[in-house]
């Protein structure tokens, strides 16, 4: 005899409400993913601004478009938030900060401490531009 479950067909992803930890689990791997794909082209820019002294004034002029600045803003947050939330998902690797509270509290750190690592570069690379 089949029992009826009362389970949803579909899970509807848009109406899951996930607390701050899943947030920043999905935006850890999400940071991944960015830096992931911007490896390229810093190589890229790399070799360029190594060739020769008008190359590397070509690299440097690749950072006045607008939509390059605003992928280098995304990028540079990426960074931030990634290394952050890496030290927050070593720390419970090696059991440290598992219950509730710790688990609360270390994902707080991790957005916090992104937001003022990506405040200080964003102001960091900004007073050099205006030198």
């Amino acid at each position: 005899m089949l029992t009826k479950t009362r389970r949803p067909k579909h899970l509807n992803l848009l109406k899951i409400r996930l607390p701050l930890t899943g947030m920043v689990s999905i935006f850890h791997r999400l940071s991944g993913v960015i830096l992931f794909f911007s490896i390229p082209f810093a190589i890229y820019l790399l070799a360029l601004s190594l060739r020769s002294p008008e190359t590397f004034l070509q690299a440097g002029t690749f950072f006045e478009h607008g939509l390059v600045k605003l992928l280098s803003v995304i990028v540079i947050y990426s960074l931030a938030h990634h290394f952050f939330a890496g030290l927050r998902f070593l720390l419970l690797d090696l059991d440290i900060g598992l219950s509730l509270k710790n688990a609360r509290l270390s994902a707080w750190i991790v957005v916090i401490l992104g937001f003022v690592a990506f405040a200080f570069l964003a102001i960091w690379l900004l007073a050099g531009e205006c030198l």
